[in-house]
C-alpha cells in the first residue's frame, strides 16, 4: 500500500510541475510561443539559403488568400 501511495504522490507532483511550466495535456501551445520558437530557425534558413524573395512571395500569397 505504501508503494502505491508514494507513486501517486510522485505522479501528482510531476503533473503540478508540468502545469507550472505551461504544459498542457492537449499538446497545444499559445500561438505567440509557437511563433517565438519558429522564428529563429526561419531566419537562419532565410539567411543560409538566400530565400528572402521566396519568403516575401509566400507571405504575400498567404495574405491574398486570407483577403488582406
Amino acid at each position: 500500500m505504501a508503494d502505491t501511495a508514494s507513486r501517486t504522490i510522485i505522479r501528482t507532483q510531476g503533473r503540478r510541475a508540468y502545469a507550472a511550466f505551461g504544459g498542457s495535456r492537449s499538446g497545444q501551445r499559445h500561438p505567440l510561443v509557437a511563433t517565438a520558437m519558429v522564428l529563429p530557425l526561419a531566419a537562419l534558413l532565410v539567411v543560409a539559403f538566400g530565400g528572402w524573395e521566396a519568403v516575401v512571395t509566400q507571405a504575400s500569397s498567404v495574405g491574398v488568400m486570407l483577403g488582406r
